[in-house]
C-alpha cells in the first residue's frame, strides 16, 4: 500500500510538472492508472484531494486556475517548484557535514544523509566533503529513549500526548497528558519541555524516565508556545547550576567524577572515602541518589532527609 500511494504521488507530480496549461480533474484521471482503477467519482475525489495536500505538504507549488468556462484546472509551475542556486564555501560545508555528523549514530542519520545528498544535487562543491574529518574529534548525540522520535514528531506537528512517567523519588510511573514544546540534549540526558495540562504549568521531563509507548492524542494546543523554550536553563536550576548554598557530601575514592568536577573544595579521608563540597541547589538530591552507595550525605539535614527519602522509594519499588 505505501508503495502504490508513493507511486501515485510521483505520477500525480509529474503530470502537474510536465504541463504547460492547468489540467483538469478529468484529465488527471485518465492519465494516472490508479485513479483510472478507483471504484467511483467519489472515491476518486478524495484519493486525489488528499494525494495534491500530501504534495504540497511536501513541498509541492500547486496552483488552482479557474477558465473561463469555469472549470477548474491544476498545475505546478517549474519556475515556482526549483530551487534557488545554493552556493557553500569551505566552512560553510564543514559546519553543515559537522551538524549531520552529530546525528549519525541517531534516528535522524536517514535524514541528515537525505538532507546533504539533497544539498549536492542543488551545487554543494564537487571538492568538498561535508563528511571529511576537519578535526580529532567526532560529535555524536545519542539517542537511546524509544520515547524521543515520537515526541520530536509531536513537537514539530504540535500534537499533544500522554505517557507515563517515573519521578526519582517515586516507586510508580504515572500518567502524563502534556503539550510538547521542545527537546534539548543536556549533560548526555535527553530532556522535553511543555506544558503539563494536569498540573497547569511548565514543566521539564527526562526522557529517560518515560516508561511504556508515547501516546499522541487529536486535540489542539490549549496553552501557548513560548517564543523561546528555555530548556536547558530550566533543567540547570533544577541541576543546582545556579545554586547559592553548599553542601558536604562524602564519596567513594575513585566514584563521582561529575560530582568532583564540581565540587569546590575535596579533602581526603583516607580508607577509601573523600569529603566534598559542592554546590547546592534545587534537584541536588535527585542528582545524589543517582550514584548510589558511593554517595553518603553529612549536611546540610534537609537534603540528608531527602536523598533517604528517594532512597528509600526506590527500594520500595
Amino acid at each position: 500500500m505505501a508503495i502504490a500511494k508513493a507511486e501515485r504521488l510521483m505520477n500525480l507530480a509529474l503530470c502537474l510538472l510536465g504541463t504547460r496549461r492547468p489540467l483538469s480533474k478529468r484529465e488527471l484521471r485518465q492519465s494516472i492508472e490508479a485513479y483510472l482503477e478507483a471504484g467511483s467519482d467519489d472515491s476518486f475525489n478524495r484519493m486525489f484531494e488528499r494525494d495534491k495536500d500530501d504534495l504540497r505538504e511536501l513541498g509541492l507549488v500547486i496552483e488552482t486556475v479557474e477558465s473561463l468556462d469555469g472549470e477548474v484546472g491544476y498545475l505546478a509551475r517549474r519556475d515556482s517548484n526549483r530551487l534557488p542556486p545554493i552556493t557553500l564555501d569551505a566552512e560553510e560545508a564543514a559546519a553543515l557535514g559537522l551538524a549531520a555528523k552529530v546525528w549519525q549514530q541517531a534516528r535522524l542519520a536517514g535524514a541528515a544523509s537525505g538532507a546533504l545528498q539533497k544539498l549536492r544535487a542543488a551545487g554543494l562543491p564537487e571538492d568538498v566533503d561535508p563528511y571529511e574529518a576537519h578535526s580529532a574529534l567526532e560529535p555524536r548525540i545519542p539517542v537511546h529513549e524509544a520515547a524521543f522520535e515520537p515526541l520530536m514528531l509531536a513537537c514539530r506537528d504540535r500534537r499533544p500526548v500522554v505517557f507515563d512517567y517515573r519521578k526519582a523519588n517515586a516507586a510508580q510511573p504515572e500518567a502524563r497528558h502534556v503539550e510538547p514544546w521542545a527537546l534539548e540534549c543536556w549533560r548526555g540526558h535527553w530532556y522535553l519541555a511543555g506544558f503539563d495540562r494536569d498540573r497547569g504549568a511548565e514543566r521539564v521531563f527526562r526522557l529517560s524516565r518515560i516508561t511504556g509507548r508515547v501516546r499522541s492524542r487529536g486535540a489542539r494546543f490549549t496553552a501557548p508556545v513560548p517564543d523561546v523554550v528555555t530548556v536547558r536553563e530550566t533543567v540547570a536550576s533544577w541541576a543546582g547550576e545556579t545554586a547559592d548554598r553548599s553542601a558536604l557530601i562524602r564519596l567513594r575514592t575513585g566514584a563521582g567524577y561529575p560530582l568532583r568536577a564540581k565540587a569546590t573544595v575535596v579533602r581526603e579521608l583516607g580508607d577509601g572515602w573523600d569529603e566534598l563540597q559542592i554546590p547546592y541547589g534545587h534537584g541536588l538530591d535527585a542528582w545524589l541518589v543517582e550514584f548510589g552507595p558511593d554517595v553518603v550525605v553529612l549536611e546540610p539535614a534537609e537534603l540528608r532527609a531527602d536523598v533517604v527519602d528517594r532512597l528509600r522509594a526506590v527500594a520500595k519499588g
